[in-house]
Parts: structure tokens; C-alpha cells; sequence
């Protein structure tokens, strides 16, 4: 009889395995199908079934990869993450197209699931349709009211960076860590517009929070998030870092949320003192109207956006510039002199000086290209069918903006990978603006903060120049490697900043 049960056995251990068989075929299959491109689709690389190019990119220079993959795929080629497609824009020609001709196709960003599950589509810059108009309107609009771009700010932008210049000063020359002081110091210049004060560079919550932000653009541009927005329902109860940009963002709005009270203790609708108030004041007329996108709710994910988009890719910026000066003293030495003839020593700059300092504003604009701060911008997706570069890219395709294909594109700039101020020079010294400088984006959904960070960057870079000389520590050599996340950052350094 026990052959009779080791026969029964076999056979049921081979229908298991049948199925198991059958089941998969079955599963690579309907992914085949359901996923292939049409003739008409921008090609690509080969994927793997299910996870589809996940794997493909190098998430530790992700912009690299995509810049590469233009090579042999061409200037508009796909992807797929998932089980979602997605065509990556390259060159300034095609970038230009896609954001600015056709930017009304293309004005809303894509619903990731990683990003939603933070904002719940609240905020200025992951919202869509009616909410994001609304609130990219009064944004804008409050924010002038309080100097956004203007002459009225230049004396706050002043004012830090003497608070900074002391910092640097009590160093002597010695080597010191940027880092964390610029990130504050560009901070608070959004924070007096949205808050109504600014932290001092010894406040440990605070600076807490700053060293949080970071920690959260890296994974947000990292693998974990890729898989996070392929297989929501999967990673949603797997651990890992996906789950530490959710704490993150919950610790950032009880920050927020903090601020919030505080305001609301002597808050006088009849003299609104910042954003905020603004805000608590919009909130209370437009209470009970229809489409109204007016709540604490939404006020708190704004705050979060502007002071976000206000601080980090500015201090980033100007991080790359003092690795720069170190590395070109040449070119430090060239923008002293210019300071020093047209402004001098003895009073701040204003943005008045800025048409009389063509070299300095040269090097700052090549700061920006080469530093490459928003290397891939943000994601968009298409409201309905284009055609790009002879190609039919359906409604609801993630398109990606590949920013470093525009800024160092070779059909654009003279000598794209080189460190080069005269890219923005003409022939007779004078500044001269170029088509494919495009580090805010362009088209619907370019930078909120353009003006505040162009205003920043003058004023900052140029007062650095006037009280300082930036090299590094006695024999170490400026490392002008990369962390790659939605800003690029470069990698933690210690500089000398000396008084002149």
C-alpha cells in the first residue's frame, strides 16, 4: 500500500508544481501584453517583467544614467518603473517643446503615491487643477506683498548674511563646515516672509529640521522611492527608508503646525504680518464658497513647499560656488577686483550693482549650469495626447525634464563640461543671458522662488566675494563629487574662509 501513497504523492507534488509553472507564464505574459509599447510610443531600453526598468538606472546619479540612455535611444525615449510608463525629454530643443510649447498639455504633475501619501495632494507643488492655481496665486502674490523679488528684501538678504559673516569670521581662516550655517542662513529669508522672524544658527530644533530635509531628498530620489510608486500597496507595510521620509514630513508639520498656534495667540487680520497670517485671513473670507481650497489643512503643506523650495536649492547653490572659487582662484581673484572697482569694500551691494558686475554675474549663472542643482526638475505628466519628436505620448504619461541634458547640452554651450564664465560673456565682456540656462525650469510649473533665488544668489555670492577668500584646508583638494537627490548636492567638505 505505501506505494500506492508515495505514488499519489509524486504526482500531486508535479500538479503543484504544474500550476506554479502555468501561474507564472501566465503572469510574465499578461505584464508582456498589457505593457509593450505601440509603434507610435517613444522606444526604449529592454525592462525586466513586473519591476520593468526599476533596475535599470544607476540611483546614485540617476541624471547620469538618463543623459546616457539619450545616446542610444534618442532625445525622447520611455521607461518603465512598475507598471507605469514614463518618457524622459532631453536637450534643450526638446525640453523647450514639452514645457513650454505644449506646457499647457503637460502642466500637471503625475499622483505618486509616495508624495501623496505625505501631502494627500495639498500644497503649491505636487497639487493640480483648480487647488494648485488658486494657491500658486495667492502665494505669489502675498509673497510680493512682503517684498518677495523686490528692493524692500534686499535689506533682510543683507542683514543675514552679516549674521553668517560673523559665524565665518569667528573661524579665523581656520577650516569650517558650510553646510548647516547656509542651509539656516537661506532659511531664514523665507522664513521672515512665511513665519514672520528668523532662527538663530543655535537653535538645535531648528537646525534639526534642516538636517531632516536633506536626509529626505535623497530618499524621495532613491530606489526605495521608485518602488515605493510601483508597488504602493506592497511597500506601504514593507520597512525601510520610504518609511523615514513619512516621519520626516510628520515631524516637519508639527514644526509647521507649532508656528501655526504661535500666530494664532496675537493674530490681528487687519495687520497680516507674514504668509501665515495672509493665510488665516484667506481662510476666514473665503469660508463656505464654493471651490474653496482655503483651509489650515493646505496652509500647513504650503508653508512646507515655500519654505522647502526657498532654502534648499539656494544653499545648495552656493555651496557648489565656495568648492568653485577654491578650485579657480583665478577666477575668485577676477570677481574681487570687479567688486572692488565698481563697489568697494566699505558698502553692501545692492541688486543696482548687478548690471555693473557682468564677470560676477557671469560666474554665478555658471555656478548654476554646471552645478546642476535640479538635475531631472519634477515630474510632470501629460493632461492629454501630444506628439513629440514625431512620437504620440498618450494622456497620462509621467513625462521627466532631463535638466542636465539642457545645461550641458554640446549643441548649446561652447565647452559643457568645463567650468566656463564666458559662456556668458559676448565678445565685448558684457553679460550676455542664454536660451538654454534653464536651472528653474520653464513653461506653467517654473521655480515659485525664481526671483527670490536669483536675488539671493546675487547678493550672497557677491558679499562672500567682498569679505572673503574661499580655499581649501592646506593640502586637501576641492572634491567636486555629487550626492544625487532631488537637489545635487555635493558631498560634505570643510572650506577656509578668510577676511580680507
Amino acid at each position: 500500500m505505501q506505494w500506492i501513497f508515495d505514488f499519489v504523492g509524486w504526482w500531486m507534488g508535479w500538479d503543484v508544481k504544474a500550476l506554479l509553472l502555468f501561474l507564472l507564464i501566465f503572469i510574465l505574459t499578461a505584464d508582456y501584453l498589457k505593457n509593450r509599447r505601440s509603434g507610435s510610443f517613444p522606444p526604449g531600453p529592454r525592462g525586466i517583467p513586473i519591476v520593468g526598468n526599476i533596475f535599470t538606472l544607476d540611483h546614485s546619479r540617476t541624471h547620469e544614467s538618463l543623459t546616457q540612455l539619450a545616446e542610444t535611444h534618442g532625445n525622447v525615449y520611455s521607461l518603465r518603473m512598475g507598471q507605469s510608463w514614463m518618457v524622459v525629454a532631453n536637450s534643450y530643443k526638446v525640453v523647450r517643446e514639452v514645457l513650454v510649447t505644449q506646457g499647457e498639455s503637460v502642466s500637471d504633475r503625475p499622483v505618486l503615491p509616495l508624495q501623496e501619501d505625505i501631502v494627500h495632494g495639498y500644497g503649491v507643488i505636487s497639487s493640480n487643477g483648480h487647488l494648485w492655481k488658486q494657491q500658486r496665486r495667492f502665494a505669489l502674490s502675498t509673497l510680493r506683498l512682503f517684498g518677495f523679488g523686490k528692493k524692500s528684501l534686499e535689506p533682510v538678504i543683507i542683514d543675514e548674511f552679516t549674521h553668517c559673516a560673523n559665524v565665518f569670521r569667528s573661524y579665523k581662516g581656520k577650516p569650517l563646515a558650510p553646510h548647516l550655517i547656509l542651509n539656516n542662513v537661506i532659511s531664514n529669508i523665507i522664513c521672515s516672509l512665511v513665519f514672520g522672524h528668523r532662527f538663530e544658527y543655535s537653535d538645535e530644533k531648528f537646525m534639526s529640521l534642516i538636517k531632516l530635509f536633506e536626509q529626505s531628498m535623497q530618499i524621495e530620489s532613491s530606489v526605495w522611492a521608485q518602488l515605493y510608486n510601483s508597488f504602493p500597496l506592497l511597500m506601504r507595510h514593507m520597512p525601510g527608508p520610504h518609511q523615514t521620509v513619512k516621519q520626516i514630513w510628520n515631524k516637519v508639520e508639527d514644526f509647521i503646525g507649532e508656528e501655526l498656534k504661535e500666530h494664532r495667540k496675537n493674530w490681528d487680520p487687519s495687520d497680516p504680518r507674514d504668509y501665515i497670517d495672509c493665510y488665516l485671513k484667506e481662510i476666514q473670507a473665503n469660508k463656505g464658497q464654493d471651490e474653496n481650497t482655503f483651509d489650515e489643512q493646505n496652509l500647513i503643506f504650503c508653508v512646507l513647499d515655500l519654505f522647502v523650495a526657498g532654502s534648499e536649492t539656494t544653499s545648495t547653490t552656493l555651496r557648489w560656488a565656495f568648492l568653485y572659487m577654491a578650485k579657480y582662484p583665478e577666477v575668485q581673484e577676477k570677481v574681487q577686483a570687479e567688486i572692488d572697482r565698481v563697489v568697494g569694500q566699505s558698502r553692501a551691494l545692492t541688486m543696482d550693482d548687478r548690471v555693473n558686475l557682468p564677470y560676477t554675474d557671469a560666474v554665478i549663472h555658471e555656478i548654476q549650469r554646471i552645478g546642476n542643482i535640479a538635475p531631472l526638475s519634477l515630474p510632470h505628466v501629460t493632461t492629454k495626447a501630444i506628439q513629440l519628436e514625431g512620437y504620440t505620448i498618450p494622456k497620462g504619461v509621467t513625462i521627466i525634464p532631463n535638466l542636465t541634458s539642457v545645461l550641458f547640452d554640446k549643441n548649446e554651450w561652447e565647452t559643457p563640461n568645463t567650468f566656463n564664465p564666458g559662456h556668458f560673456l559676448d565678445e565685448n565682456g558684457k553679460f550676455r543671458k542664454r536660451a538654454a540656462f534653464m536651472p528653474f525650469s520653464a513653461g506653467k510649473r517654473v521655480c515659485l522662488g525664481e526671483n527670490l533665488a536669483r536675488m539671493e544668489l546675487f547678493l550672497f555670492f557677491t558679499s562672500f566675494m567682498q569679505h572673503f577668500t574661499f580655499s581649501m584646508p592646506a593640502g586637501v583638494k576641492p572634491d567636486m563629487g555629487f550626492r544625487f537627490g532631488v537637489t545635487l548636492a555635493p558631498n560634505p567638505y570643510e572650506i577656509c574662509a578668510t577676511p580680507r
